[in-house]
C-alpha cells in the first residue's frame, strides 16, 4: 500500500515522532494507522513521544564567546524540572547545542535540530525520562561582546559595546541580570507601548480634578520616569547606584549597541497539576 504523505502528518500528529520513523512504521504496518501506533507503543521511540506532550518550562541558559570577544552565542534548553537541568547528560547535550550554533550561526531551531543533535535529543530523552527541548538561540556580532550567566544557570545575558574591554561589557551584563531594563535607550521604547503607559498616566491624572495643563505636566513628568526606571542607560549602575549605566559606559568611551536577555522558561505557559485531584482520578479509573 502506498504511503501518502497525509497519512504521515496524522501519525506525527497522534505520536509527535519524526517524519521518517512515521513513513517507516507506517510502511511495516501496512499502512494502518493504529497498528503503526501500537507498534511504536511497543518500541523505544514511543517513549520520547509520550514525553512532548509535557510542559519543558525548566532548564537552562547559557552563552558561548569568541576568544576575541567578536562573537557571543546565548541559548536556551528547556527540561520538565530542575533536576534535570542539574544533570550532567543534560548539560553535556547544552554544550553540544550551543558548539553547533556557533560554529554554524544557525539559530532557526527546526534547522539546527533536524539531523544528529535531534537524534541526541530523542536518546536523552529515552535515558532521562523527560520531554527535552531546545528553546531558542542568539548571535551577537560586534567590537566588544561579553556576557554573564547567573550562578543557577535561570538568567543569561550577551551585551555588544561599541568600545570597552570585557570587564566593562561583563558588568554591563550583569547589570542587565539583575535589573531587566525593557530596552538599551530611551528612544529605543516601542512607541504603542509608550502611547498605552501614557494613556494611563491620562486618565489617573484626570482623577486629580486637576487643571488641564497641570495634568499634561504630571503625565509627561510620569513618562519620562517610566523611560528612565525601563532604559538600560538611564539605570543607576547595580554596583554603583551613584552612576548611571549611561554614564559609565561615557567614561570609558563606549555605547551600548546591543543587549539580549534569557530567562529560563518566560513567556512559558507553565501546567498547573492538582496532584490530589490526579491521583483521585486515576483511583476512580481502577475501580
Amino acid at each position: 500500500m502506498a504511503i501518502s504523505a497525509s497519512m504521515v502528518k496524522e501519525l506525527r500528529d497522534r505520536t509527535g515522532l519524526g517524519m521518517m520513523e512515521c513513513k517507516r512504521a507506517l510502511t511495516e504496518a501496512g499502512g494502518d494507522i493504529e497498528v503503526a501506533i501500537e507498534d511504536l507503543r511497543k518500541s523505544s521511540g514511543m517513549k520520547a513521544a509520550k514525553k512532548a506532550g509535557r510542559t519543558a518550562a525548566e532548564g537552562t541558559v547559557t552563552i558561548k564567546l569568541a576568544d576575541d570577544n567578536s562573537v557571543g552565542v546565548l541559548l536556551e534548553v528547556n527540561s520538565e524540572t530542575d533536576f534535570v537541568a542539574r544533570d550532567e547528560n543534560f548539560l553535556d547535550f547544552v554544550g553540544t547545542v550551543i558548539d553547533a550554533v556557533y560554529e554554524t550561526k544557525n539559530t532557526n531551531i527546526e534547522s539546527l535540530m533536524s539531523g544528529t543533535l535531534e537524534t541526541q535529543r530523542e536518546a536523552l530523552v529515552q535515558k532521562i525520562g523527560e520531554n527535552i527541548s531546545v528553546r531558542r538561540a542568539t548571535i551577537v556580532e560586534g567590537k566588544n561582546i561579553d556576557g554573564y550567566v547567573h550562578s543557577n544557570g535561570k538568567i543569561a545575558v550577551l551585551v555588544n559595546l561599541s568600545a570597552g574591554d570585557s570587564v566593562l561589557a561583563k558588568d554591563v551584563a550583569m547589570h542587565v541580570a539583575a535589573v531587566n531594563p525593557q530596552v538599551a535607550k530611551p528612544e529605543d521604547m516601542d512607541a504603542a507601548l509608550l502611547e498605552k503607559e501614557r494613556a494611563i498616566y491620562v486618565a489617573q491624572a484626570e482623577d486629580s480634578g486637576k487643571p488641564a495643563e497641570i495634568i499634561e505636566k504630571m503625565v509627561e513628568g510620569r513618562v519620562r520616569k517610566f523611560l528612565a526606571e525601563s532604559s538600560l542607560v538611564e539605570q543607576p549602575f547595580v554596583k554603583d547606584p551613584d552612576l548611571k549605566v549611561g554614564q559609565l559606559l561615557k567614561n570609558s568611551s563606549a555605547d551600548i549597541t546591543s543587549f539580549y536577555r534569557y530567562e529560563v522558561g518566560e513567556g512559558i505557559e507553565k501546567e498547573e497539576v492538582d496532584f490530589a485531584a490526579e491521583v483521585a482520578a486515576q483511583v476512580k479509573q481502577s475501580s
